[in-house]
């Protein structure tokens, strides 16, 4: 980033601050914020958007990032920064598939979406932002994923074309519920998804109208299985476990005891390799890093395919492409191979940006986003206002990727209920701000959590006890619940048991 444009982010950066301070911060000011926005939205001219969302993707697992596996490939997501944006600081409000694609499609936070876990459908009268751009006049369609509800590939409102895996789908051969009849397509699923996408977008929408496509991956979701000429890609690729994996004193004298006895739950290292008479269909860590690694590397190969297509054809001047993760994915980390928890692999997500004409070549994007902010986002691309009733908590980034001076958040807010099927995550609310994270952990004796980013970016050193930071540690708990309550119920919904109880765990060694 050239130095015009570190002191136009600078600048930002001062004007958020300021507008946050003088709004009353927190939500507060995003209401002002989303006031203006919504003004905004109504003048712009509208534009085509494709938006494309990957399962487990963690944060850093694009080449251009530094901290990435050294042999990591990923050419079309590295264009996409090179030649678009790159949102540096993308968060997700719930680590969790269904919340947080909730928390996408309404821009709202779990606490108020109530879409809680993987297991049920989204409540009935759940409206998506899909439904507002349709009703504006965009064609509208679904590709690929939609898990809210296991069992659920029906077509939901607001989509004029669907085309749905049920539940997590199958690697290969899947089954898609396309506008409401089922049809089985041969082939890897990341590859057959992108082909479904790029037949709608090149045969059967509307070409009078604006659209907007959601392609919506399996990939790169556990258990990582690439396309087979993908297969063996890294297998001799030297793989380099994160410091805090190990099981040693340093890595947990201060952590709260959950993350500890984690590491022995479905989801931890020590679950993993116990040993060959344990019958654990879990691979060994280095096959299934190198595994995920080379998943991600096919869907890097069909987000290339759509952002192809759109330059060939055209479309790409008058199109905004958003990309992320649904969530991010440890890999080692604290001793974890999963997400929900609140540690930046887990909460940190990918976001690309592209729009030749509107976003600049080479932006980065430094403020704090969210998966809150995206249906604001991409509603005032498209020149539409929800409605007030939808009650969104996020606000749309979109002049931030114009490079635009804009008032933003200093923090974000996270939260996470426990799981009957996966009991050994607590709930969890978290806030975290520029360089401080401050996580409360409900319904457990054990210790809260407190990180500073700056000089302890793996979250190593759990500072909550340091009598240095305890007025600063009570200032964003007092801020967490402040937020929480003014945004909406903080009650904590009870679901009854549904699905199956993934409670093992392997004994300490």
């Amino acid at each position: 980033m050239d130095q015009s444009m570190q002191n136009r982010s600078k600048n930002a950066s001062c004007d958020r601050r300021d507008f946050l301070q003088s709004a009353g911060a927190g939500l507060c000011g995003l209401a002002a914020l989303n006031w203006l926005q919504s003004a905004r939205a109504a003048n712009s001219k509208p534009r085509n958007i494709v938006f494309i969302l990957s399962d487990d993707h963690r944060y850093d697992f694009m080449s251009f990032m530094e901290g990435a596996p050294a042999f990591l490939e990923t050419p079309n997501m590295d264009r996409m920064a090179r030649e678009g944006a790159h949102l540096a600081n993308a968060f997700v409000s719930t680590s969790l598939c269904s919340p947080s694609r909730a928390s996408i499609l309404t821009g709202q936070y779990m606490r108020n979406h109530h879409i809680v876990d993987n297991q049920r459908p989204e409540p009935e009268g759940t409206v998506f932002f899909p439904k507002y751009l349709q009703q504006a006049g965009y064609q509208t369609a679904f590709v690929g994923k939609w898990h809210m509800g296991h069992d659920q590939d029906d077509p939901r409102p607001g989509f004029d074309y669907w085309a749905s895996l049920k539940g997590q789908g199958e690697y290969f051969d899947p089954v898609l519920n396309i506008n409401g009849t089922h049809r089985k397509l041969e082939g890897y699923v990341t590859d057959a998804l992108t082909d479904q996408a790029l037949t709608w977008l090149s045969q059967e929408r509307d070409a009078e109208k604006p659209f907007f496509l959601y392609l919506s991956h399996k990939a790169v979701h556990y258990p990582f299985q690439p396309a087979p000429r993908h297969q063996g890609r890294y297998a001799n690729a030297e793989i380099k476990r994160p410091d805090t994996m190990a099981n040693t004193e340093r890595n947990y004298q201060t952590q709260p005891h959950w993350v500890r006895e984690r590491r022995y739950s479905i989801h931890g290292i020590d679950h993993m390799e116990t040993g060959p008479y344990d019958d654990d269909p879990v691979p060994s860590f280095d096959a299934l890093y190198r595994n995920y690694c080379e998943t991600v590397y096919g869907l890097d190969e069909n987000l290339g395919r759509v952002i192809d297509y759109l330059d060939e054809s055209g479309l790409s001047d008058s199109t905004l492409v958003l990309y992320m993760g649904d969530n991010g994915f440890e890999l080692g980390e604290h001793g974890f191979y999963d997400k929900r928890d609140a540690f930046e692999e887990s909460i940190r997500v990918p976001m690309l940006a592209y729009a030749p004409g509107l976003i600049e070549p080479g932006t980065t994007v430094t403020p704090l986003v969210q998966n809150i902010d995206v249906a604001p986002t991409l509603l005032a691309a498209a020149g539409v206002t929800a409605p007030a009733k939808a009650k969104m908590d996020g606000g749309s980034f979109l002049p931030l990727l114009e490079g635009k001076t804009a008032p933003w958040r200093d923090h974000i807010l996270y939260e996470y209920y426990w799981e009957w099927n996966f009991p050994a995550t607590p709930t969890t609310f978290a806030i975290r701000d520029e360089r401080y994270k401050y996580i409360y952990y409900h319904g457990v004796w054990d210790l809260d959590g407190f990180y500073d980013l700056e000089t302890d970016p793996h979250e190593r050193h759990n500072l909550i006890n340091v009598p240095a930071y305890q007025e600063r540690i009570e200032a964003m708990k007092t801020q967490l619940f402040d937020e929480m309550e003014a945004g909406g119920d903080v009650s904590i919904p009870l679901r009854r048991p549904q699905g199956e109880r993934l409670d093992q765990r392997k004994n300490h060694r």
